[in-house]
């Protein structure tokens, strides 16, 4: 993965929404997430088969893991917690959000 530093400032984030497709009988506690300064952080991404950086890019910052569009460096910036995070990547590994 190669990296890019962020010029971006400081993000804030709505509250989480549970997944779609998963039930439950009880009420899930939202967390908050907090404002994460992004500006510092050290992007990463796949390198696309030309060798430039992907458009996906992430960012480990304060325990947390940003998600920004490469394409829009100021642009927003999603935030997941660990176990988003963790939830996410297996998903897209069991081909959870295949389009065909």
């Amino acid at each position: 993965m190669a990296g890019n530093t962020d010029t971006s400032g400081t993000v804030e984030h709505s509250e989480g929404a549970q997944a779609q497709g998963t039930q439950t009988s009880e009420a899930v506690p939202q967390q908050r997430k907090p404002k994460l300064d992004t500006s510092g952080a050290t992007w990463l991404s796949a390198p696309q088969p030309d060798g430039s950086p992907g458009d996906v890019q992430i960012a480990f910052v304060d325990g947390y893991i940003a998600m920004r569009d490469g394409r829009f460096p100021d642009g927003p910036v999603l935030v997941f917690t660990p176990g988003e995070w963790r939830a996410f990547v297996l998903g897209a590994r069991d081909g959870e959000f295949d389009l065909t």
